[in-house]
């Protein structure tokens, strides 16, 4: 198995979670149902609490910015007001996360009642989250060698922490130095990577970022980052171009650090 250097400079490790750590089939075929199949339920349940409330207004804004964009949006606008029925305003509600994840939208709206639906489950032990067997062996083994590790994805950071917190090797928030999401910019634009850098406190040249998501590699590669592509059972398929162009890796262990040979 071949191996990856990384580069001297690099003193902070910055991971995508969805096919690098985690596996695809883990958000699609049980975070994601589990949301789907209790939504009514939970907003049922939790109406009238000032945190429900606020993800309820957070998604009429949402939907708002949606018609002003003249995007497709569901037949019903998110409604909650006083005069509004209670289980229509909740039908209005779950038809338009339910849209947005069959668009597989990225909005800060709906990632963040997702996350709230994930901590009762999580909590609950409803659900546990998986990670790759590499990957907790090779965080401890770079920050033994006293680099940094942050989380960068589209899931709120509420979420990637249930993750992580309740996961199937126990509690691993101990182990990263950060998170960031989208509300520090999108996955696909360059100047999403500067401002964690600069947030980080590091230059980006200081940074690897590992994704399975091209279109991510390149926009951190054209900030400055070195950029290494994860290859996963069930990721999708890299072109000949893209094999050629990017640092590719299975698993986590290929990279190996300066003087750690």
């Amino acid at each position: 198995m071949a191996t990856i250097s990384v580069p001297e400079t690099v003193s902070v490790f910055l991971l995508d979670i969805e096919g690098t750590t985690t596996p695809i089939t883990f958000v699609k075929d049980v975070l994601f149902p589990y949301i789907r199949e209790h939504l009514e339920d939970y907003l049922s349940a939790h109406w009238e609490e000032d945190e429900c409330k606020q993800d309820v207004h957070l998604l009429k804004k949402q939907a708002e910015e949606d018609l002003k964009q003249n995007r497709a949006c569901p037949v019903h606008t998110v409604d909650q007001t006083v005069h509004t029925d209670e289980e229509k305003a909740i039908r209005e509600v779950v038809d338009s996360v339910l849209w947005q994840m069959a668009a597989d939208r990225k909005t800060t709206a709906l990632k963040q009642l997702q996350g709230h639906m994930w901590r009762a489950a999580y909590g609950a032990g409803k659900i546990k989250g998986e990670v790759y067997q590499d990957v907790v062996p090779a965080i401890r083994r770079w920050r033994r060698h006293g680099l940094k590790v942050f989380i960068y994805s589209s899931g709120s950071i509420e979420a990637q922490k249930l993750l992580f917190g309740y996961s199937v090797e126990g509690d691993l928030l101990d182990l990263f130095d950060g998170h960031f999401d989208t509300n520090v910019g999108a996955k696909v634009e360059s100047k999403s990577y500067e401002r964690i850098a600069e947030r980080i406190g590091c230059s980006p040249e200081d940074i690897m970022f590992l994704t399975d998501v091209t279109r991510e590699a390149k926009a951190a590669e054209d900030a400055g980052l070195n950029v290494v592509v994860v290859v996963r059972p069930g990721n999708m398929e890299l072109t000949e171009e893209e094999r050629s162009h990017y640092k590719i890796i299975t698993t986590f262990s290929q990279l190996e650090l300066a003087g750690s040979a």
